[in-house]
């Protein structure tokens, strides 16, 4: 793994790093937005911010993938939640988690009016690092 995380006992537990750590020479990759949408392009799950959330890991699963990447390489993300609603931002954390494991990269977790995609109600943006 390229990427090493950093804790400390200055701050609050909490479930996310607060820095990572890559050192040079690495091979950054910066993942556009993963979005809950089927392979026709279609969002899933309306209405069901966990189960957009499911899609969009699987999606961001596969972009890592096709550049030789895992989420054990992530750097860093930011999760956006369409909503103001505490409880809808917690589902799409969770889920978020359950891929994650015990990898728990930076990342900074948003609600947000809307997103791009009609019916859109999460997106995460990743950024990973491998050895070159």
């Amino acid at each position: 793994m390229s990427v090493r995380l950093e804790y400390s006992d200055r701050l609050a537990r909490v479930q996310y790093a607060y820095a990572a750590v890559a050192d040079a020479p690495v091979r950054n990759i910066w993942v556009a937005g993963a979005c809950p949408l089927d392979t026709e392009g279609r969002t899933v799950a309306v209405g069901d911010v966990a189960g957009q959330a499911d899609q969009v890991m699987r999606n961001l699963v596969i972009s890592l993938e096709e550049v030789g990447a895992k989420l054990t390489d992530i750097a860093k993300t930011t999760v956006y939640v369409a909503s103001t609603n505490q409880a809808d931002l917690v589902a799409a954390w969770n889920v978020y988690r359950e891929y994650m494991g015990g990898h728990e990269a930076p990342s900074t977790l948003l609600g947000v009016a809307a997103l791009g995609y009609h019916d859109q109600l999460v997106e995460v943006e990743a950024v990973a690092v491998l050895p070159l």
